[in-house]
């Protein structure tokens, strides 16, 4: 009896759905993994969504699960990632008593599948998490995104930054000035050591080196 298999293909926008880009390559991994298994298995239907991977709330795929828990069928996805990037989403799916099948890993496991899931959950928050430190940094520097005048507005940006690092570079002579003045210290090292003593850090948030304070003094 051959095993029958209904095929999910996903992307992520409405824009790549309309222009069919990613299901060709997409049907045709399923297809060459159900010709793999030599006639022994056969594609009953094709379910198409066009959905975030993050989202939970997904219409067409629980359709898909539905189909299969009624008629004992296995859901076939090209990629894992296909199916969904969300940890908790594929315990539930794995809850279900669906069998599900990815053709570029067919013989995943469970625990494999948690593990790979897992991973790319955390990718896609890491990639989240930096992206909008950027963008918190730049606001906070005085980058205004969407400005049709982007041209004017970076040097003046540039500027900016190029002015606070100035100021503070300054402060900081004056500090290295005062240490001098008190303690009598003139080797770069011991300069370094006091400025560390007291907290001071470098423009980059470190400590300071004798390197360091050579480049400062002589930063005009």
């Amino acid at each position: 009896m051959n095993k029958k298999y209904i095929s999910l293909l996903r992307v992520s926008t409405s824009r790549q759905g309309e222009s069919k880009l990613g299901l060709e390559a997409q049907r045709a991994a399923v297809v060459n993994f159900v010709e793999s298994l030599k006639g022994q298995a056969e594609i009953v239907r094709e379910f198409v969504e066009v959905e975030s991977g993050k989202k939970t709330d997904r219409p067409v795929l629980a359709e898909a699960i539905r189909e299969c828990k009624a008629n004992g069928y296995t859901l076939l996805v090209a990629k894992l990632d296909r199916l969904s990037r969300n940890l908790h989403f594929i315990t539930a799916l794995q809850n279900s008593k669906v069998d599900f099948v990815a053709a570029d890993n067919p013989h995943a496991t469970p625990f494999l599948i948690h593990i790979l899931v897992a991973v790319a959950e955390h990718e896609r928050n890491m990639i989240s998490s930096r992206t909008k430190a950027a963008l918190e940094a730049a606001r906070n520097r005085g980058v205004v995104f969407g400005n049709p005048r982007y041209e004017e507005a970076i040097p003046k940006a540039n500027a900016a930054w190029k002015q606070i690092a100035s100021d503070r570079n300054a402060n900081l002579r004056r500090k290295v000035t005062e240490i001098m003045d008190v303690t009598g210290l003139t080797k770069l090292v011991e300069i370094a050591n006091a400025l560390n003593l007291r907290g001071i850090k470098t423009n980059r948030g470190c400590e300071f080196t004798a390197t360091q304070v050579h480049r400062l003094l002589k930063t005009v």
